[in-house]
């Protein structure tokens, strides 16, 4: 069974919300194109898709001007092979590689984890925190980056969890930035 990996940034006071922590460090480029080159297919929700693309694609298309990190995520974001979006406002996405999908969330992560396939990677905030509820999530990439918030969405706001969910600490690692990546998994 492929595994659902989650992967999000969070300020010390615990904000996710991209307007507040903005963009990573450019230290933590080679984590996060790593992470994307490790998996083979995203799921989101149509914010995160809409942040996503076509802003990276575009970088791939055109990488004059851009960073050589920018670039090198932009290369490994267009060659994952499959992109889900749970949405029931977006119409049509112009990539090929892109699944508009309007059914149940957990059927359709049940039957996409039962693929072949490397691992599945989501992010952003509405999406993931149904399918932690769902006790979906295998793993967690957590990202703690130096810096307040203030304000802004926080993981889980307006989920109600069944159960805790107890999680292992597998890894940490900690960049010149001051930035903190925790990784956890699913006990």
């Amino acid at each position: 069974m492929r595994n659902l990996i989650y992967a999000i940034n969070f300020t010390i006071d615990g904000c996710c919300d991209h307007t507040q922590v903005g963009p990573p460090p450019d230290d933590l480029f080679d984590y996060y194109i790593r992470l994307v080159q490790d998996i083979d297919a995203f799921v989101y929700g149509r914010k995160t898709y809409q942040l996503m693309v076509p802003y990276w694609p575009d970088i791939a298309k055109n990488p004059s001007g851009q960073t050589a990190s920018d670039v090198e995520f932009a290369k490994a974001f267009v060659a994952v092979k499959k992109m889900v979006v749970f949405s029931k406002t977006l119409e049509k996405s112009d990539e090929k590689n892109t699944e508009i999908v309007r059914t149940n969330l957990k059927e359709e992560i049940l039957k996409f984890k039962q693929e072949e396939g490397k691992s599945i990677l989501t992010g952003g905030i509405n999406i993931p925190s149904q399918l932690i509820q769902l006790g979906l999530v295998d793993e967690y990439r957590f990202v703690i980056l130096p810096v307040f918030g203030g304000e802004g969405r926080r993981l889980l706001e307006g989920i109600k969890l069944q159960e805790k969910s107890p999680l292992r600490l597998v890894e940490t690692k900690t960049f010149k930035s001051g930035a903190i990546a925790l990784r956890y998994l699913k006990q």
